[in-house]
C-alpha cells in the first residue's frame, strides 16, 4: 500500500505537467495561427491600395518583436521555468525574513 501512495503524487504530477504541455502547445498554435492569418490579410489588403509600402516597416518590426517574445516563451518553457512558479515567491520571502533576522528586527511571516 505504501508503494501506491508514493506513486500517486508522481503520477498526478506527470499528468499535470503533460496537461500543461498540451494546453501550452494548443494555445500557442491557435494564437500563432491567428496572428499570421491577420498579418497575411493585412499585407494582402495593403497591396491593393496605392499606398502599399506605408506600413511595411511597422509590420516587419511588429513581426520580429512577436517572434522574439515567442522564442523567449519557448526558451522559458523548455528550461523548466514554469515547473515551479511558486518557488521564486518562497525564496523572496525567505530572503526578506533572513535580512530581518540579520538586522535584528522581528517580522512574522503573516505580515508578508
Amino acid at each position: 500500500m505504501s508503494g501506491q501512495s508514493t506513486n500517486t503524487p508522481a503520477r498526478g504530477e506527470r499528468f499535470r505537467w503533460r496537461a500543461t504541455h498540451i494546453f501550452f502547445t494548443t494555445v500557442c498554435l491557435i494564437a500563432g495561427g491567428m496572428f499570421f492569418f491577420k498579418l497575411h490579410e493585412f499585407l494582402r489588403t495593403i497591396k491593393k491600395d496605392e499606398l502599399a509600402g506605408f506600413a511595411f516597416d511597422p509590420i516587419l518590426t511588429y513581426g520580429f518583436v512577436a517572434l522574439g517574445f515567442f522564442f523567449l516563451l519557448v526558451w522559458a518553457f523548455m528550461t523548466g521555468q514554469f515547473k515551479d512558479i511558486e518557488k521564486t515567491k518562497h525564496e523572496m520571502i525567505e530572503r526578506v525574513l533572513q535580512q530581518e533576522r540579520d538586522e535584528g528586527l522581528s517580522i512574522s511571516e503573516e505580515t508578508l
